[in-house]
């Protein structure tokens, strides 16, 4: 669009109400970098019923680099955001591309379409397809997975109840169809002891937990992530019990796994050093706890936007250990008279 004409509007309506900010996209496309039988956009002036405006029609899997983000000098309500088109070659684009294929493997069609909508937290469309997908369903290999999403989908919506009978009905048919050891088997125990832990049924998700890593450890390394995660979820557990030295010793093997198979700016190394850090703080060992929580936060800083509510936790657990530092340090007295 003319950059006038997109200020025209940005501004009227900043006029009108006082309590918003305006954003300018300012997008910078080199043409030698797009494939030619991939074009992303198309000028549609000629068929805009306002030419004079240049209106740019842009496909929906157009994809955007964020070069720069500025307060304009003229007005402190408006800002800029200057955007540059990814081209072919993009690396970290094809990296992310490539973690989301990983991330829904072995999912065609309507299966995999579930998994993404999921992603992007579409709860209601996503509840509607799996009930259409499980009346239609043929087999109880597809009404197990069916059961296994419709779980994750309630257990992602805060409704733990109904996520375990979703889940327990997966569980169901497959111990039907399968050995007891099948490694399918273990993302359900997982699962399942996963929404236990969230309602506080600590018994029942170390039960589910525990039969979760006894079949990872038939079938996977010893420094597999999935392993790691199964470790952690255990020690969360304890921790959540205050059987802290046991959840120490769970969450350790988690965060070995991870400095070993894990980049060293990965999320899930920080949550490992937060999640030691707080057995540590509940343990009143607190100068232990905030060396790693400012591990976590330097990882976090690197790896997340810094509005992220992962930063936000972790400052405030700083925050929080710092306070109980200084009550040991200076501990209160009375005054003599």
């Amino acid at each position: 669009m003319e950059p006038k004409v997109g200020m025209k509007f940005v501004e009227r309506t900043m006029k009108k109400n006082q309590d918003i900010v305006g954003v300018i996209f300012i997008m910078t496309i080199d043409q030698s970098k797009i494939s030619t039988s991939n074009t992303p956009f198309a000028m549609i002036d000629e068929h805009s019923a306002i030419p004079s405006e240049q209106e740019i029609l842009f496909t929906m899997h157009t994809v955007f680099r964020i070069v720069e983000i500025k307060q304009t000098a003229k007005n402190n309500r408006l800002w800029e955001i200057h955007l540059t088109i990814t081209d072919d070659n993009d690396s970290q684009l094809a990296g992310l591309t490539d973690c989301i294929k990983e991330e829904v493997r072995g999912s065609t069609g309507w299966r995999r379409m579930g998994q993404l909508m999921l992603k992007v937290g579409h709860f209601d469309q996503v509840e509607e397809l799996y009930n259409g997908l499980l009346d239609n369903a043929s087999t109880d290999s597809d009404r197990a997975h069916i059961y296994h999403m419709l779980g994750y989908l309630k257990d992602d919506q805060g409704k733990y109840p109904e996520a375990v009978k979703f889940y327990e009905k997966c569980l169901e048919i497959k111990r039907k169809i399968l050995p007891e050891d099948d490694a399918s088997l273990a993302s359900t125990y997982g699962n399942i002891g996963r929404v236990y832990n969230n309602m506080g049924e600590y018994s029942k998700a170390l039960e589910f937990y525990e039969k979760c890593l006894d079949i990872k450890r038939k079938f996977l390394p010893e420094d597999d992530a999935s392993l790691a995660s199964t470790y952690g979820n255990i020690g969360r557990v304890y921790n959540n019990i205050g059987e802290y030295s046991k959840a120490l010793e769970f969450y350790e093997k988690s965060l070995k796994i991870r400095e070993i198979s894990l980049r060293v700016n990965h999320p899930d190394l920080a949550a490992s050093y937060n999640n030691i850090a707080a057995t540590y703080y509940n343990r009143d060992e607190s100068s232990k706890a905030l060396p790693l929580l400012e591990k976590a936060l330097g990882i976090y800083r690197n790896s997340l936007p810094l509005t992220h509510a992962s930063i936000k936790n972790v400052l405030n657990n700083i925050e929080e250990v710092k306070k109980k530092l200084q009550m040991f340090i200076f501990p209160s007295t009375r005054l003599i008279k």
